[in-house]
């Protein structure tokens, strides 16, 4: 279903005796978009353009006569051509100099995006205003729109349950001559003054102040914290490339990912993500779909020109759509990148040209992908490992004889509705092909390996939606807990010269309110094996931390058939010609749900053929959980159709041992294997 809302002009058609009088300083670029538009309002009898400002005047016969021409805004300023709106469509660097002027001469302002170049800029800019007394309107025109307060009444009526979070993305293209068309573009600063252009600040800055808006999100006071994970692929000074994650007094995550390295130009969206559904809007079309358990609808909006909202706050009061000091928000995001490190280079291995001199431009190879995956895990580049990123710092490294064979994460950087909790990733073999996967964009709730249970005493710890008997589905429930340590560890790093590496720690699992439901001990320790072979050993005991029993479960014991995951698990990248197979059989169908002394899984990985063997506690009688068609993954099932229940005093305890090797093994080459080896435990 589609629906149209349309407006019109709230100004009379009709000529007035006492028009605004308005000047536009910079008339080239934007400058050429507000002449058009000044043209329609002054033939609609709103106003009356008196004077122009630019160093490179317009072209003869494009002004009616009676407009007045000057160099500079001082110029003007210094003739009094009695100015009661000035438009500042210049340069960034000039706008907060140019707004301070104006208003001192007693107009109010019109500035373009962004407003200013810093938080100083922005607070001289405010002051200015405040004590001469005058507006100020901001050009993010897609806070005009009517779609914004529709969405807010559609997400407060529960159309999309509870808000998860919400996104704002862009895929842009530009080309060289974008970069080459003025001294500033691409700048971060041009001698001494800051520009901060950018893909967030400036190109696509409408998606960044549209999120915020959606957000709630207006004033400086409205933004709790903004991270930047910042990226260039042209030769520049600023982003085009980049990831913010601002996060809301109000509680709200907006995750905004940019880029002007797109393969294609698609429409910027900023979405709002629920339990139920989610709320998409195109801002640059005030276009809308929601989407819900009952379908998909489409509804159109109009949009309130922001000049003319600006005429009606002097003529009748009427509140400013984007004042000066409700882009507080977008400042604070603006000061973040500001101060932060100069946007990493993308390795030019990462990047395709297309087209030829000024028409060429870069294409980041995957960004559409990856730019969808960071969306849904509300994640930066560097948090999801992309290969071009900066490195995410381990925690721990887990190394074999100096060799790097395992990140440990503690996770503190996961969304909390996927079950923020400490997990090993990547983990390599000796030869460093990496053989874990985490926040893949089919569950981006699946971290490498480590421990993991959606069901204790109610409280998900597994992350994404929750499977259960009462829905007989998965559903979103506000019942994500977390998995952190409590400074309790000990941790040898290297395995080498006959000693494992050892790292035991503490761990308290922490419900929705943050409360501990259980505490647990765990060890990891890895030693080498072969020359092309190390051995990983995972040892966990799960206590209640109160006095009274906890019921340990997973979507199998809660009824959904050979569901039954939790525990320890490891989520694995996708790979060629994927084998898996027991001693008893071959293949998902026979692995899936057998209990078995041990379980393989070879395929060639990006950095070349792996195989890795999953050996059971001797008098381990829990099923193995195996995929392999819909996604890469094993794991033990600790609770496969029956709660297990952790008594006081008496922990719930497992082990486990993967060997990690290169090459692609057979049975008899594991077997030899495990006997040689033996049983860490």
């Amino acid at each position: 279903m589609t629906t149209q809302h349309s407006a019109e002009s709230t100004h009379p058609q009709s000529p007035s005796t006492d028009l605004p009088r308005v000047a536009l300083v910079g008339v080239h670029g934007f400058g050429e978009r507000h002449l058009a538009n000044l043209a329609r309002l002054e033939q609609a009898g709103a106003l009356e353009l008196v004077a122009v400002a630019d160093p490179h005047p317009p072209q003869p016969g494009s002004l009616a006569g009676s407009v007045a021409v000057y160099p500079d805004l001082d110029g003007l300023l210094a003739a009094k051509p009695g100015v009661d709106v000035a438009i500042i469509a210049t340069p960034i660097q000039t706008h907060a100099p140019l707004a301070i002027a104006a208003l001192s001469a007693g107009m109010d302002v019109y500035v373009e995006k962004p407003p200013v170049a810093s938080l100083a800029q922005f607070e001289q800019v405010l002051a200015a205003a405040r004590d001469h007394g005058r507006r100020v309107q901001v050009g993010f025109q897609s806070l005009g729109s009517q779609a914004l307060p529709a969405i807010r009444g559609l997400v407060e009526a529960g159309e999309i349950g509870i808000v998860l979070g919400l996104s704002a993305t862009g895929q842009w293209l530009r080309t060289k001559a974008y970069f080459n068309r003025s001294r500033w573009a691409g700048k971060r600063s041009l001698d001494g003054t800051d520009v901060v252009d950018g893909v967030a600040t400036n190109a696509l800055a409408h998606a960044v102040a549209t999120g915020l808006h959606l957000a709630g999100a207006h004033t400086l006071a409205d933004v709790r914290s903004v991270e930047t994970d910042l990226y260039r692929a042209n030769s520049t000074e600023s982003d085009d490339t980049s990831i913010l994650r601002i996060r809301t007094a109000g509680g709200e995550t907006l995750l905004c990912a940019l880029t002007l390295c797109a393969p294609e130009q698609l429409n910027p969206a900023v979405t709002v993500h629920g339990t139920l559904g989610e709320i998409t809007l195109s801002y640059t079309e005030d276009h809308v779909v929601i989407t819900t358990p009952a379908g998909e609808r489409r509804e159109s909006f109009g949009r309130t020109d922001l000049l003319e909202n600006l005429l009606d706050a002097r003529a009748n009061g009427t509140p400013l759509l984007c004042a000066l000091e409700d882009t507080g928000a977008f400042t604070a995001v603006l000061e973040a990148i500001r101060t932060a490190p100069a946007p990493a280079p993308i390795g030019t291995g990462f990047i395709t040209w297309q087209g030829e001199g000024d028409d060429a431009h870069p294409v980041v190879q995957g960004i559409s992908g990856t730019l969808e995956r960071a969306v849904k895990a509300q994640a930066t580049f560097a948090e999801l490992g992309v290969p071009w990123a900066r490195p995410l710092p381990p925690v721990r490294t887990l190394t074999v004889g100096g060799r790097p064979v395992a990140d440990y994460q503690d996770g503190s950087h996961i969304r909390a509705v996927s079950s923020p909790r400490p997990y090993l990733h990547p983990v390599r073999t000796l030869n460093g092909t990496v053989v874990t996967d985490h926040q893949p964009l089919d569950h981006v709730w699946h971290l490498g390996a480590g421990v993991a249970l959606q069901d204790v005493d109610g409280v998900n710890f597994w992350g994404g939606r929750t499977y259960t008997r009462e829905a007989g589905q998965y559903v979103w429930r506000p019942d994500h807990g977390s998995i952190a340590s409590t400074g309790t560890a000990s941790f040898q790093a290297d395995a080498g010269a006959g000693r494992p590496g050892v790292l035991q720690e503490t761990l308290s699992w922490n419900g929705p309110d943050g409360s501990p439901v259980l505490r647990e001990e765990r060890t990891w320790a890895w030693s080498a094996v072969a020359p092309s072979a190390w051995r990983l050993s995972l040892d966990f005991a799960l206590s209640p931390a109160g006095n009274t029993p906890v019921s340990l479960g997973s979507p199998g014991s809660n009824g959904r058939f050979e569901g039954g995951y939790g525990g320890f698990f490891w989520r694995l990248p996708e790979c060629a010609d994927p084998a898996v197979w027991t001693p008893a059989g071959s293949g998902e169908s026979q692995a899936h749900g057998s209990v078995a002394p041990w379980l393989a899984w070879s395929g060639t990985f990006d950095g070349g053929p792996a195989t890795l063997v999953f050996v059971a506690a001797g008098d381990s009688t829990d099923p193995w959980f195996v995929r392999v068609d819909s996604y890469p993954g094993v794991g033990q099932s600790l609770a496969w159709d029956t709660p297990v229940i952790a008594e006081p005093g008496a922990p719930v305890r497992r082990h486990v041992t993967v060997f990690v090797a290169d090459g692609l093994l057979a049975t008899a080459d594991i077997e030899t294997l495990i006997n040689e080896q033996g049983d860490p435990s």
